[in-house]
């Protein structure tokens, strides 16, 4: 873990990590630069896994404004997400019609923690539960952290994605 913690504390911003993509293609988040990015842990048997559909929703309304959704799956509470990134990608696509990008699984949380998570709980602590979305600025430094209770069209979150894209 002291690893991660020295990376994710040298990082100045977001885009300074790579991750795979739920194909295994690498993805550089300094490809993201200048576009606000929504990270949110996922899982597909969880209690919030409806919220898939209010993410895609945001996705579809904010896209060609510059937002990316960016959804993490991951299987560190209750083992709500057991499946393959295989599984996940057409648990994703069959049932919620998913377009926005989606990340390998990985843990969000813990001693073998994907670095980019250490950046983005570094203020505000340890991801609690599944659905946790980090609202990250145009310049890869997160703006808003919001829990998994609050919903992706809620006036909060809207409020905030507004705010990141003007």
């Amino acid at each position: 873990m002291e690893w991660l913690v020295v990376l994710s504390m040298l990082a100045a911003s977001a885009h300074d990590f790579q991750m795979k993509a739920i194909d295994g293609k690498e993805v550089a988040l300094a490809g993201f630069k200048g576009r606000p990015v929504l990270f949110v842990n996922v899982a597909s048997r969880c209690g919030y896994t409806p919220q898939y559909k209010g993410l895609e929703a945001l996705h579809q309304k904010y896209k060609d404004r510059g937002l990316v959704v960016v959804g993490v799956p991951a299987n560190n509470f209750g083992g709500q997400e057991p499946g393959t990134n295989e599984e996940i990608q057409q648990f994703c696509t069959r049932n919620y019609n998913v377009t926005f990008p989606m990340m390998s699984k990985v843990s969000v949380k813990g001693s073998d923690m994907t670095p980019l998570y250490g950046y983005l709980t570094q203020t505000g602590g340890d991801v609690k539960w599944n659905f946790t979305k980090f609202l990250v600025g145009k310049d890869g430094k997160v703006i808003k952290r919001f829990e998994s209770n609050v919903s992706p069209d809620s006036p909060e979150l809207i409020g905030a994605v507004e705010a990141a894209l003007n």
